[in-house]
């Protein structure tokens, strides 16, 4: 079974993109944020052509989340299970996390996957960096009292959180900004205690390898970037877990593609060979950042 998320930042705009890579990765399940389409105008007949069921919750211009399937759908939760508070401030975004659609959950195959959009947290110390944290640990509440950490189980999606270091393109660049502030990473830390295993990084101890980069100043070119996006698993599935890998390649091309990559994982076996692109670039990487320090 492969199962993948992506931060498509626009269905509609990426489509195109997603059903190339639909192809090109087969996964059986993949997870989506930012969507940003209501339910409404959810792509479903377009999953449908190319094999796949999809659930969505969204709310329009902002956020959004799906999870396509190859094998059925059962028991859909959106929003941990409670209805969309109406927002206070419907023009400003990720103030209000929970009036926001940042969370669906279903069964696939067996397992319960969780797809997840947290918020960004804009500053340090903000109102919208506390919302970040307080969704944190909604989300937390919702796993200690809505699933078990003996349960096949994924959590995937943008956490938005970089949780180490060497998830970083440059730490001291970095340091004091959001993504990466100490008391982000200990919400992220909260969950792998609970009872999930960062299965990328299980498979990969290596530094430089992203699944965010900004779209300005050749960011992705030069690989300066961050690792945000992740497929976290209780240990029933991360034990079964043969290969994890960001697929750098769905970056590049046009239609211009999302800022993020998609993360992957196989369980038991492996699926369909991918090439993730990350050897062939390693070497223009190096010299483009030489370029850039001269």
């Amino acid at each position: 079974m492969r199962i993948a998320t992506w931060n498509v930042n626009s269905l509609a705009a990426r489509m195109e993109r997603v059903s190339w890579w639909l192809e090109r990765a087969r996964p059986d399940v993949l997870l989506m944020q930012e969507t940003k389409l209501t339910d409404a105008d959810a792509l479903v007949a377009a999953f449908r052509e190319a094999g796949y069921e999809l659930a969505h919750h969204g709310e329009g211009r902002w956020n959004g989340v799906a999870i396509a399937s190859r094998g059925g759908i059962e028991a859909v939760v959106t929003n941990f299970g409670e209805p969309l508070r109406p927002a206070a401030t419907p023009d400003v975004g990720d103030d209000e996390p929970l009036a926001e659609a940042r969370m669906i959950a279903a069964t696939c195959e067996g397992v319960r996957v969780v797809c997840v959009y947290a918020p960004n947290g804009r500053k340090v110390g903000s109102e919208f960096y506390e919302a970040k944290l307080a969704w944190y640990e909604r989300l937390l509440a919702w796993l200690e009292t809505s699933t078990d950490p003996d349960e096949p189980l994924v959590l995937g999606g943008d956490f938005n959180v970089a949780p180490a270091d060497e998830d970083v393109w440059d730490p001291r660049l970095c340091r004091g900004g959001t993504h990466v502030s100490p008391r982000e990473r200990e919400a992220f830390f909260r969950l792998c205690e609970w009872g999930l295993v960062d299965v990328y990084r299980r498979h990969h101890p290596e530094s430089g390898r992203f699944t965010w980069w900004d779209y300005r100043a050749g960011d992705f070119h030069k690989n300066f970037g961050m690792r945000i996006d992740h497929l976290l698993a209780t240990r029933p599935v991360a034990e079964r877990a043969v290969w994890a890998e960001i697929d750098r390649e769905a970056r590049k091309g046009k239609p211009t593609p999302s800022d993020h990559a998609p993360v992957v994982m196989d369980i038991d076996r492996p699926g369909h060979p991918l090439d993730a692109g990350w050897a062939s670039a390693e070497e223009r990487i190096a010299a483009r950042r030489g370029k850039a320090r001269s």
